[in-house]
């Protein structure tokens, strides 16, 4: 496959800080939500939303798929 037409499936830093982050904010929600603290489900939620702008952000300062700070690894 030809590097250039690869749309890199996500695998930057940008996109596993992203996810790393509202996966661990919708566990703590999970888990909030049946013990009935729905403060934390609800800072939970926000949590997710932070995970997904942060993922954007990261992103536009460079450490998306095709940001110049990224280097993707060769697949054998």
């Amino acid at each position: 496959m030809n590097p250039s037409s690869d749309p890199g499936h996500g695998h930057s830093p940008a996109a596993w800080i992203a996810v790393t982050v509202m996966l661990l904010a919708l566990s703590v929600a999970g888990i909030a939500f049946f013990l009935g603290v729905w403060w934390l489900v609800i800072a939970g939620g926000v949590g997710v939303l932070v995970g997904w702008a942060l993922g954007f952000v990261l992103a536009a300062l460079g450490w998306g798929v095709k940001g110049p700070k990224f280097q993707p690894k060769e697949h054998a």
